[in-house]
């Protein structure tokens, strides 16, 4: 081994050191210090992950506690790690793109006042969502799942000053507050029925709750096993941003860019696939939780990439990619193929981070305008800039030999193969999204880098390549953006990839054979591979060649138009509906409740009450002792009257 498992805890720590160093004391230390000391902690992070993951694949394996944090009733409340092949992926894969944001954020926000602050930030995100895939148990996956949710409400509204950062922070906040009371309610369920939080006594336990049965409502028999992995899917929604829990992911382009790619592509939306594929011996045995998970990921992943193809920041396009691609995630899982999601994860982590990263880019030569209509012709200026967006592009929309081409071709092929209820239409999804995907994805190109420039004149005479602490992480993250998917398609359809980690029923076997070279030699002849080329013309002609056809055609389909820009309504309805409901709600309440009922009827009307009473009470007390006299006369005579005749 190169690593002792002794050594397993410094993997997180060193970030959560890097994070109090450069957040806490970063204005003692100074700028310089700060970044060093969070881009060291990281990067020792990534190298014990890389041997971590080198001894994992040559048969390395770790599950045990490193710390009880109490005993109750039993209950062992630890911190612990497992250590196997599905987190040692997602250690990397953190780790490095976490690695890569922190060296162009020495860039990005070199101005900026709150640079030593951003860098604590981004480590303690690291840190939150290490734990969370190392962990061995739901006390400890919580304790991650909380963590980035709660960095993630920091990092996007960094920008405080703003109030469209305040709104999307508390957007996002809300919106995953949604999604993890559900998780929670799915460990309490855990707890009580198997007594215990390990993952290995509730994965032992699981075919005994496949038995358990509940009468619902009208009715219905339920199985335990289905309502916890429909309660621990609903938390998985909210951080990998599923529909009708998406709303928040496009807002968090309000943080700054370095941020948005370590979201989108690595850590906290990678969550909620993670969770389902660690809980595969779970959603194994529930095919209605399979089905439900196979269906909404194929509505997010359709449905977010029509979205795509009418906006026009640069950010938001990119944002409404990684819905689209986390929805291809999701349909993998829900058709067992638990390692072509995680494959899907992590050829996606590098584009993605690629993307936004590039889009940052742009955005500091272009003077932070993030408008693509006021953009193009780039690409002679920044010629780095633009040949890794190309490749991430090309990765994106699923083109030969890049990344993208085998997880999302595998994920493709996975879906056909399944005969679960949902699993023909998340096909035809799938096969619809990746034209729409190669559109959106050259639509930015050919809008951004091609074509006539239409920069305003001042930016246009200052417009140069970004330096190199920015173009550095574009050049090392375009590197596993096209040879990632090489190296892991073949042990990822011969599932020797994830091993043991994940429960590989239901898995296909992949298009053309077991390996790169058949996939592309297949690739000719499927329809994905034909389906990208179309989406790349369609883009080119209607921005490269036709550039008046988009308005034209948005003109003559100005209902559709405006439901895609729109975004089909889901933010009005939660304001109006959930927000103003909510508020009209505790409006009545207050009015109503507490004002009339509480303080009206019961405090001032008892006070109220007790006056009338008093003066009634006056008027009985004359002060007469004849009165008195006669009032105990005529109570003895009532006592004994009652007495006698009783």
């Amino acid at each position: 081994m190169l690593i002792s498992p002794s050594w397993y805890a410094l993997i997180p720590l060193a970030c959560l050191v890097a994070a109090i160093g450069a957040g806490v004391f970063g204005k003692r230390i100074g700028r310089t210090a700060a970044h060093r000391m969070a881009i060291g902690g990281v990067g020792l992070a990534f190298v014990l992950s890389t041997l971590v993951a080198w001894d994992v694949f040559h048969g390395a394996y770790f599950n045990g506690t490193v710390y009880t944090w109490a005993v109750s009733g039993g209950i062992r409340f630890e911190i612990g790690f497992l250590i196997d092949p599905l987190s040692a992926v997602m250690m990397v894969v953190v780790t490095f793109v976490s690695l890569m944001v922190h060296i162009y954020t020495i860039g990005y926000m070199a101005e900026d006042p709150g640079y030593t602050r951003f860098f604590g930030y981004i480590a303690l995100f690291t840190f939150a969502m290490l734990m969370l895939v190392m962990s061995n148990n739901f006390l400890q996956l919580f304790f991650g799942w909380e963590g980035v949710g709660l960095v993630s409400y920091l990092l996007i509204g960094f920008w405080y000053e703003r109030e469209s950062a305040i709104r999307a922070n508390l957007k996002a906040f809300l919106v995953n507050r949604v999604g993890d009371f559900g998780f929670i309610l799915g460990i309490a369920a855990v707890l009580s029925l198997v007594g215990s939080l390990d993952y290995a006594a509730v994965f032992a336990a699981a075919p005994s709750l496949e038995q358990q049965v509940f009468e619902g409502p009208f009715g219905i028999e339920w199985h335990w096993i289905t309502i916890i992995c429909l309660l621990l899917f609903v938390g998985a929604m909210g951080k990998s941003a599923q529909v009708p829990l998406h709303v928040w992911l496009p807002d968090s382009m309000e943080g700054p860019t370095p941020i948005s790619a370590l979201i989108h592509a690595a850590t906290m939306v990678t969550a909620g696939i993670f969770l389902v594929a660690r809980m595969s011996p779970l959603f194994e045995l529930s095919s209605t939780a399979s089905s439900v998970v196979l269906v909404i990921g194929a509505l997010t992943a359709l449905l977010m990439a029509f979205v795509a193809l009418v906006q026009n920041d640069i950010k938001r396009v990119v944002a409404y990619s990684t819905l689209s691609q986390l929805g291809y995630m999701t349909v993998a899982l829900g058709a067992s193929a638990y390692s072509i999601a995680i494959f899907h994860l992590a050829t996606h982590a590098f584009f993605k981070a690629l993307l936004f990263l590039a889009a940052g880019s742009v955005i500091i030569a272009m003077h932070h305008e993030q408008d693509m209509r006021h953009m193009g012709g780039l690409r002679r200026k920044m010629p780095v800039t633009y040949l890794t967006c190309l490749i991430g592009s090309l990765a994106l929309a699923g083109i030969p030999p890049f990344a993208g081409f085998f997880s999302k071709d595998a994920i493709i092929e996975a879906v056909h193969h399944s005969h679960i209820p949902g699993s023909g239409f998340a096909y035809l999804a799938v096969l619809l999204g990746v034209l729409l995907t190669a559109f959106y994805s050259f639509r930015l190109v050919f809008m951004a880098f091609h074509g006539p420039s239409r920069v305003d004149p001042h930016t246009r005479e200052h417009l140069h390549e970004s330096p190199w602490v920015v173009t550095l992480p574009l050049v090392l993250l375009a590197i596993p953006s096209v040879v990632s998917g090489w190296l892991l398609v073949g042990p990822t359809l011969d599932g020797s990839f994830l091993g043991a980690s994940v429960v590989m029923s239901g898995e296909g076997g992949g298009p053309g054979g077991h390996g790169a070279l058949d996939m592309l030699s297949h690739a000719p002849f499927s329809w994905p591979f034909w389906l990208a080329l179309i989406g790349i013309f369609l883009a080119w002609v209607f921005y490269s060649f036709r550039p008046t056809w988009p308005q034209f055609i948005a003109g003559r389909f100005a209902l559709a138009y405006r439901v895609l820009v729109n975004k089909y309504g889901f933010d009005e309805l939660y304001e109006r509906v959930f927000a103003d409901g909510s508020r009209a709600l505790g409006g009545f309440l207050w009015t109503w409740g507490d004002r009339k009922i509480i303080d009206g009827l019961m405090v001032n009307g008892t006070a109220h009450l007790v006056g009338r009473a008093s003066v009634l009470f006056r008027r009985i007390q004359s002060g007469f002792v004849y009165h008195y006299a006669f009032a105990m006369i005529i109570g003895l005579v009532a006592l004994m009257s009652w007495l006698f005749f009783r």
